[in-house]
């Protein structure tokens, strides 16, 4: 069988498990049968065993059974599939490139979005940190007319708003990390120079309290708390800003949103972005770093 039709009968399982929690195979199969995937043949026991050990393998998830509950299956790691885990990520795409392959009669009818990226330079750094070989990079920042050349040790990628971002450090002793974005390298080198990689170090802890790719120890974390009015608070619902962010206030006309964050400058874009649909309560110097930005864009009206 090809291979991307076991990733669409892979990504089929576990969605169906995400929707029902639990199933026995008799039910999995009353689901299966009614897709165009099976065409028209029952999912053999020994074909699901062999489907649950491919999903551990490609996506880490476990799809254990309760034999006490009716000998039915269920997700028992769905932590897993965490909003920004790399597991969630791989997943989130097979499913919609499992989705997009069954509409091609529709293709037209279909509008992606763009995410630049050097697929060279990113493959060629995500092997030197496998392999813990210090990298050169030539980078060129905006605004800047000459290009720089750096020996860096490299620590981790993060994809945000449609950009990939390395995080490296310099090989001296005490280095701090600090994010150069793909777009912006010109060339990157594997070198035969190795690096000692921390193992404590915590990738995803070190954006924990980060809006984006922005962290700064100037900037303490602290409470913030947002209005949003009308139809916006759905919004804010359905799209947090933080993973720290609740809901803290609910009336007919605006909810009362409370997080927990840096609030760096790249903050202000996404909260500038809303307008007048939403309002900074807390803290008082953000409010007025908002209300002053937004008077700012309205003299350019002037």
């Amino acid at each position: 069988m090809r291979s991307n039709a076991l990733f669409q009968q892979y990504t089929w399982l576990v969605n169906l498990l995400i929707r029902y929690k639990k199933l026995s195979l008799e039910d999995i199969n009353k689901h299966w049968l009614k897709t165009h995937i099976s065409e028209g043949q029952p999912l053999a026991r020994s074909t699901f065993n062999r489907h649950r050990e491919a999903i551990v393998d490609t996506f880490g998830i476990i799809i254990e059974c309760d034999k006490k509950g009716g000998f039915s299956y269920y997700i028992s790691n769905p932590e897993v599939l965490g909003e920004n885990s790399i597991q969630n990520w791989m997943f989130s795409t097979l499913s919609v490139n499992s989705i997009l392959s069954e509409s091609k009669g529709v293709h037209d009818r279909i509008l992606l979005e763009q995410i630049p990226s050097d697929g060279h330079n990113l493959h060629q750094f995500i092997m030197a940190m496998k392999q813990e070989l210090c990298v050169q990079v030539d980078y060129k920042k905006y605004g800047d007319d000459e290009v720089k050349t750096m020996v860096l040790a490299p620590y981790f990628v993060k994809l945000f708003k449609k950009r990939w971002y390395a995080l490296v450090k310099y090989t001296e002793p005490d280095a701090k990390l600090f994010t150069l974005a793909f777009d912006r390298i010109v060339s990157l080198t594997i070198l035969d120079q190795p690096y000692v990689y921390d193992k404590d170090f915590d990738p995803a802890g070190w954006f924990e309290h980060c809006y984006g790719i922005v962290r700064s120890d100037d900037v303490p974390v602290q409470k913030i708390v947002i209005r949003a009015f009308g139809r916006e608070a759905n919004y804010l619902r359905d799209l947090p800003f933080h993973a720290s962010q609740k809901e803290v206030n609910t009336t007919p006309d605006f909810a009362d949103f409370e997080l927990f964050l840096s609030p760096t400058a790249d903050f202000y874009t996404p909260l500038l972005s809303r307008g007048a649909a939403i309002k900074i309560l807390e803290p008082l110097w953000l409010a007025n770093e908002m209300k002053q930005q937004h008077l700012s864009a309205a003299q350019l009206y002037d």
